[in-house]
């Protein structure tokens, strides 16, 4: 799928994010990868950001990295775990108890293509995890992103990937067969349903908050090394990774432009959309993409979070026309 838009005439990069001192920032999967990347970018800026990790040791060692690279800004942990909705409600209360407003929330965790598993609540897990985690966590730290008012924004990470995904409504827990990819790119088309439906609400309840989406091309982090799955594509991005590799992909660093270029620079607009502007979206600087026929169903939208709503009982009642005004 093309382009629909550049950015601007230059390249976007880092020395383009607009200073972010006395704002907050929560990234999901800030340990490493794309959230690092992003935690790192945002602290450099001056903002402080608050790293919701699921591995206490690998979350301590990335913030001490980020604060030695980063004082003009600051970090802390936030022990989350996106697969446990009880962790999720715990880290927002938490959250909100200790700060006032949100500027930033950065919905980034995901895993890809992961033998099949299932959540504490039951769901399986990239569902879980990519989709109904961050449903909840909106939910729940809608108030503080209303408090920052002007400005504030929540991203999504979707993927390439959701070109090949369709909503499964019938079987969304993939509980008659579950295929890796399938359950992958089925996730990532939710989150980019989700934020459209998320806008249109925000636009409703007459709320300043945006929902913006974002994804990163083929990128080089961990995500790939954790998909364990004998499934043959994964067998083949093994056997051609040296080859492919550097002619379809980039460092983290990289990848993470177009999330950071939904979060923080001027111009954006509710549902706006943002990968790399290279061949195939795989590689390059951040621009406004577009999107497949499915991700644009209004109805899927609206379906999706009804479900979503049930599933995990997120409580979205702020957003009722008017409520923010």
């Amino acid at each position: 799928m093309a382009r629909v838009g550049s950015v601007s005439d230059a390249k976007w990069t880092e020395a383009d994010i607009p200073d972010q001192s006395g704002r907050t920032a929560f990234v999901t999967g800030a340990n490493a990868g794309l959230g690092y990347e992003t935690a790192r970018a945002l602290a450099e800026r001056g903002a402080h950001v608050v790293m919701a990790c699921r591995n206490a040791q690998k979350a301590d060692d990335a913030a001490a990295r980020i604060t030695a690279l980063a004082p003009s800004g600051s970090v802390e942990v936030l022990l989350t775990d996106m697969a446990d909705l009880d962790s999720v409600a715990g880290s927002a209360a938490q959250f909100l108890a200790e700060h006032e407003r949100l500027d930033l929330l950065i919905n980034n965790a995901g895993i890809m293509a992961t033998p099949h598993a299932t959540t504490p609540q039951g769901f399986e897990a990239q569902f879980g995890v990519n989709h109904l985690g961050h449903f909840a966590l909106t939910a729940a730290l809608l108030p503080a992103l209303a408090v920052a008012g002007e400005g504030s924004r929540v991203v999504n990470v979707s993927s390439n990937g959701h070109k090949m995904g369709k909503m499964r409504f019938d079987d969304l827990q993939a509980t008659s067969r579950y295929r890796p990819w399938t359950a992958y790119f089925q996730s990532k088309l939710a989150n980019l349903l989700f934020t459209s439906e998320l806008q249109r609400r925000l636009t409703a309840a007459g709320s300043p908050t945006i929902a913006v989406a974002a994804h990163p091309g083929g990128s080089r982090t961990e995500l790939a090394d954790k998909s364990t799955s004998r499934h043959p594509l994964n067998l083949l991005m093994q056997v051609t990774r040296p080859i492919a590799e550097p002619l379809f992909s980039q460092s983290a660093a990289m990848g993470a432009l177009p999330q950071l270029h939904a979060a923080a620079a001027p111009g954006v607009e509710g549902n706006d959309y943002y990968g790399p502007d290279g061949l195939g979206e795989m590689k390059g600087h951040p621009t406004k993409v577009d999107r497949t026929a499915r991700a644009k169903s209004v109805e899927d939208a609206a379906r999706l979070w009804e479900v979503s709503v049930e599933l995990t009982g997120a409580d979205y009642s702020t957003l009722t026309p008017g409520s923010e005004k």
